[in-house]
């Protein structure tokens, strides 16, 4: 087995444990994720609110994606 196969193999095992921490604590990662987003819109004074709010949405689909595909 190669290197990289090694590596692949770590990956995915890596994967398969974020997804089963999320199953069990996906609301307080989520609760996270907003208190994330709040802090940097209130550090750049509201002025990036709409970009935030996207980027924020976009770990959230990310994360509920990860959720599905270990499902």
């Amino acid at each position: 087995m190669s290197m990289f196969d090694n590596l692949k193999d770590k990956a995915e095992e890596l994967k398969d444990k974020a997804a089963d921490l999320l199953g069990e604590h996906g609301d307080k990662v989520d609760e996270g994720v907003d208190k994330a987003a709040d802090f940097a819109d209130e550090k750049t004074g509201g002025k990036y609110s709409d970009q935030i709010d996207q980027g924020a949405d976009k770990v959230k689909d990310g994360l509920d994606s990860l959720k599905k595909d270990e499902a």
